[in-house]
């Protein structure tokens, strides 16, 4: 083409108005075979009223065929003159082609403007008279520029606009380009008489795709189907081009996720209409940057070594040349898929010794820029695992090795990390993949081999003290003891004192994992309220980076706090550790059990049997195979439904069976809490000396707890003195938990009761419902009901305090007699109910089962349930209840 100051229009052969090859450029390009039908763009194409129509988008995105679509499927109001502009050294007058253009379309256009030729640039008093021409036809025109690209110089747009604005609303402008015409699109935008279809336009949707294949005899399942509108990026051309690398094939759907940008008929189009046409130097250029996946201008030149990058890039932006922005207003660019996967193994096959000195710059650059990933997936590839590992050191990153080991960003990255590197990060590395897949023994030798490896130590304050800490810490918390974990405490937190401070997101991750480690530690020596501080403090750091951890340390301070009988806060941690893992998306293996067990915990303290049977099942379906914690937490809670379902056998042999395999990493408090409800159980069972020998056989003999169940024990043995002398003292003394003191005020009432000292006991029950009510302990105040029940007779303080525990209102009993019988705190099933009035009207078991179609231990079953619901021990005080709740 010339890049005169003449505006000219290419054609092959004899440039005059008569050369049948410049004539066939006026003709509507035919239909191809497998043309899609695009009615979403065609609509908006008929639809509109805009006189200028600009269709832009990269070589092969269908814009020539959506046109001609268009102007040949619908009937036109008006005349429609197409003009195919293709590249070539001849030409003719832009103008001369235009007007012989519309006479061709049916125009009467006046002799003398359609045979004599037009000068270019053409005068002013030419497009007076065409614009006058067209005005006086009054026949509307669609004029379609195909390939305006192809034009050099301004001027003919400067003409063709001036044209445009003289002749009203009867010529409609379609420009059809690679990129943007010289055309003031600007001030047609703001006018609103501009309408642009672009390449996010053009890609092909799903269904459209799907079209283009079956034309092509082509089908694929909706998931390959997806995989290629993915890999294409719905490019027309692609789309085309896969479906007849595809065509007769079988195996499509193996086979299309094989084909790549380096296809050859892919990689042959790219050639012909991308890289051909670009100088030496930008096809250097691009095959250079195609080691990254995205990039700045920046980036570019400093892997490159340019320093034009912000140029070339904006000029291969502008001409559609398969680079463009990775997000809108963005400086951040990329290649088209295909387009990369093309430059990608050119480069390899031409200069695969610039693959790794250009990998090694870009992981420099991202590194001084703190991109860890980025930084550390470069050197990967420069194949300089050293300096990969001492990306992840100095970043600080090692907690996203230990946190997600292979499987996580950086592990991934690593996979392939040899383990015998020399240098000092390199070892520690190797430490944190070991100790993430379990390796124990493997991650101790690494680390002593860093030590061994670094002639001048660590240091304090450094990165690599850091790492060191921070991955023994981490190996000591998975498979060694609290002492060690405890005693790396001070050097751990001297270490997270030097972390600069321009990285406050990852000091925020790494105090997550050294109080989480430093919680479980406490917990697992029985420290409960020392793991409750540390927890929290782990809780409180909102790092992004480490849900997991974090959902971890909620479970496990939802345990301790439901234990401490805090079940308010117990059920907001539980709730939030399975908000957080509901946001976070975690696998089935990793979602919160613990938290379920705790929901069952709190719903089962309150009595409230139906919903821990829920969160019981919720929490034995999703991880059978459990860690000490939740196993002991998970067991305690289950034998306490049993307990309260009368299933006593079973709630014994389920607690056997925890504390028989207890592992040794499970927290003394909580399996001292197991021994301490074998021992209950037994004695509810009548076997008070068996319990009060397995409480004396606690290592730990002073505490709350065992000194409540040890009087306790000892006044179902009938020595009621020695249990007073043991609860007098406990009594008094403050810091007791919740359920210790409900508990302790009970037994002190039973010990007062046997000793007949009414009041006394009076005053013990009002105590305990004192320490009861605020959380809503109801359990321990039913299972001693039966016992004291009595008490509540004639004493309308003591009646208000109980009704208020079980959720009626003050005051709900009016001024008359109280009711001193137990409010229904579970409702009664319907099935329960025709058994309730089975027994109220004095019909043996037998026939209570025959009537109802089921079987006699199915009843018994009933019978049991509306025993426990109803507070009652035999069948005639139930009815009485019953009668007196008004259930029958």
């Amino acid at each position: 083409m010339r890049a005169d100051s003449s505006v000219a229009i290419p054609v092959i052969g004899q440039a005059t108005i008569d050369d049948p090859l410049l004539r066939s450029r006026f003709e509507i390009p035919d239909r191809p075979p497998f043309r899609v039908s695009r009615p979403r763009l065609r609509d908006r194409l008929r639809l509109s009223n805009a006189p200028v129509t600009m269709v832009v988008g990269p070589p092969g995105s269908g814009k020539t065929q959506l046109v001609a679509s268009w102007v040949a499927d619908e009937p036109a109001a008006g005349a429609v003159a197409w003009i195919t502009l293709e590249d070539d050294d001849r030409a003719c007058p832009f103008w001369t082609v235009v007007v012989e253009a519309l006479r061709h379309a049916g125009l009467d256009i006046n002799p003398s403007l359609a045979t004599s030729p037009v000068p270019a640039p053409a005068d002013r008093s030419f497009l007076i008279r065409l614009a006058a021409e067209l005005n006086r036809l009054r026949r509307p025109v669609t004029l379609v520029l195909d390939g305006v690209s192809d034009l050099t110089g301004t001027e003919w747009a400067a003409e063709l606009e001036f044209v445009l604005r003289h002749t009203a609303s009867l010529l409609r402008l379609v420009l059809i380009g690679r990129w943007d015409p010289p055309m003031p699109a600007h001030r047609y935008r703001l006018a609103g008489r501009l309408l642009e279809i672009r390449s996010a336009d053009l890609a092909f949707t799903a269904d459209e795709a799907a079209e283009l294949l079956r034309l092509h005899g082509v089908q694929l399942s909706p998931a390959k189907l997806s995989s290629l509108l993915a890999h294409t990026e719905g490019w027309a051309a692609g789309l085309r081009l896969f479906a007849m690398a595809l065509q007769g094939r079988q195996d499509a759907d193996d086979l299309v996720d094989t084909i790549t940008g380096n296809e050859a008929t892919i990689a042959e189009y790219f050639f012909d209409e991308v890289l051909r046409a670009q100088p030496a130097h930008v096809r250097s250029f691009l095959l250079e940057v195609s080691v990254l996946d995205t990039f700045t201008a920046d980036l570019a030149e400093a892997v490159t070594g340019r320093t034009d990058a912000r140029g070339i890039l904006a000029e291969l932006e502008r001409r559609n040349a398969f680079v463009q922005r990775a997000a809108e207003f963005s400086a951040v660019y990329r290649f088209h898929r295909l387009f990369a996967e093309l430059l990608g193994a050119q480069l390899l096959c031409v200069a695969p010794e610039r693959l790794r000195p250009l990998h090694a710059r870009a992981a420099t650059w991202f590194a001084e820029r703190e991109q860890t990933a980025e930084a550390v997936g470069h050197a990967v590839k420069a194949a300089d695992w050293d300096a990969a590992a001492a990306i992840v050191v100095e970043h600080r990153a090692i907690a996203d090795v230990l946190l997600g080991g292979r499987t996580g960003r950086l592990g991934a990255l690593l996979n392939g990390f040899p383990p015998d590197r020399g240098a000092p990060e390199s070892a520690l590395v190797a430490a944190a993949l070991a100790l993430a897949d379990g390796s124990f023994e493997d991650c101790a030798e690494h680390l002593r081999r860093a030590r061994t490896d670094s002639a001048d130590g660590f240091g304090t304050g450094t990165a690599l003290a850091f790492a060191d800490i921070l991955v023994r810490v981490m190996l000591a918390d998975a498979h060694g003891t609290e002492e060690q974990v405890l005693g790396c405490r001070a050097e751990a937190q001297e270490a997270l004192a030097h972390v600069p401070p321009d990285q406050p997101g990852r000091h925020r991750e790494l105090t997550v994992l050294l109080m989480a480690a430093v919680g479980r530690a406490q917990s697992r020596r029985g420290s409960v309220d020392a793991a409750a501080v540390a927890f929290t403090r782990a809780v409180a750091q909102e790092a992004s980076g480490c849900r997991y951890p974090r959902i971890q340390c909620l479970e496990h301070l939802a345990v301790i706090e439901a234990y401490r009988g805090r079940l308010r806060h117990a059920e907001r941690l539980a709730g939030e550790a399975v908000e957080l893992a509901g946001l976070a998306g975690l696998e089935p293996a990793r979602r919160p059990v613990t938290a379920h067990v705790v929901l069952a915990w709190v719903a089962m303290e309150r009595y409230d049997v139906d919903g821990a049977g829920h969160h019981l099942r919720v929490a034995d379906q999703r991880h059978p195979h459990a860690d000490p914690l939740t196993d002991a937490a998970f067991a305690l809670v289950k034998s306490r439904r049993l307990q309260a379902r009368g299933e006593l056998r079973g709630a014994a042999k389920l607690l056997d069976d925890v504390d028989r395999r207890a592992a040794p990493r499970t927290p003394r408090w909580l399996a001292r809490e197991v021994v301490l409800a074998r021992a209950r159980l037994m004695i509810t069972m009548g076997l008070p000396d068996d319990g009060l020998r397995l409480i004396r056989s606690l290592p730990s003999d002073d505490v709350p707890g065992v000194l409540v169940l040890q009087a306790a024990a000892l006044v179902a043995t009938g020595d009621a003195e020695q249990a007073r002398e043991v609860l007098v003292p406990l009594l008094s003394a403050a810091g007791m938990t919740p359920p210790v003191a409900v508990e302790g005020w009970l037994v002190m009432a039973s010990v007062a009761a046997h000793d007949g000292a009414i009041e006394e006991a009076r005053s013990a029950l009002g105590q305990a419902l004192r320490h009861a009510i605020p959380e809503t302990q109801r359990r321990i105040v039913h299972q001693a009901w039966a016992q004291l029940r009595r008490l509540l007779r004639d004493d309308n303080e003591l009646t208000e305090q109980y009704r208020i525990l079980q959720g009626a209102a003050r005051g709900a009993g009016g001024t008359g007699t109280p009711d001193t019988g137990p409010i229904l705190i579970e409702p009664l099933s319907r099935r329960e109910m025709e058994v309730l009035r089975g027994i109220a009207a004095m019909l043996p078991t037998e026939e209570i089962a025959a009537r109802l179609f089921v079987s006699i231990n199915t009843v018994k079953t009933h019978v049991r349930s509306i025993l426990r619901k109803l507070s009652a021990s035999r069948r005639n005080e139930a009815v009485r209840r019953a009668r007196a709740l008004g259930l029958i």
